[in-house]
């Protein structure tokens, strides 16, 4: 399995994203601008890499598996962070904090995913 940079650089955008959902969920009664701009990080990460996709897979290296798959994978992985946001903003609880803390594992396995994908 071949693991370029993109993946590496979602990986730490992700863990780093869940460890302060984590840590604002412990010592915050609401959802924390840390929390948020964690969550925001990721999103923006995830446009970078669609467009990086878009441009990579016209210009030297194809998809080898479905195109289908990885786009949908790209669509709902976009999805994730508005939804929780929105969550986040309606639901003034501690547990905001956790669903917000949610998504960098989720995205992460999603990104191992489209790698898998990618080079087959």
């Amino acid at each position: 399995m071949i693991y370029d940079a993109w993946f590496w650089t979602g990986a730490v955008i992700c863990i780093l994203s869940f460890v302060i959902c984590v840590i604002m969920t412990t010592i915050r009664t609401f959802p924390d601008d840390a929390s948020i701009i964690s969550v925001g990080a990721v999103e923006l990460f995830l446009v970078v890499y669609s467009v990086a996709a878009l441009v990579r897979s016209i210009t030297s290296t194809p998809i080898a598996g479905p195109l289908w798959e990885f786009w949908g994978y790209i669509l709902t992985a976009l999805m994730l962070p508005v939804i929780a946001f929105a969550w986040a903003v309606t639901d003034k609880t501690r547990w905001s904090n956790l669903v917000l803390g949610a998504i960098g594992p989720t995205v992460l396995v999603m990104i191992q995913r489209m790698q898998v994908i990618w080079f087959g």
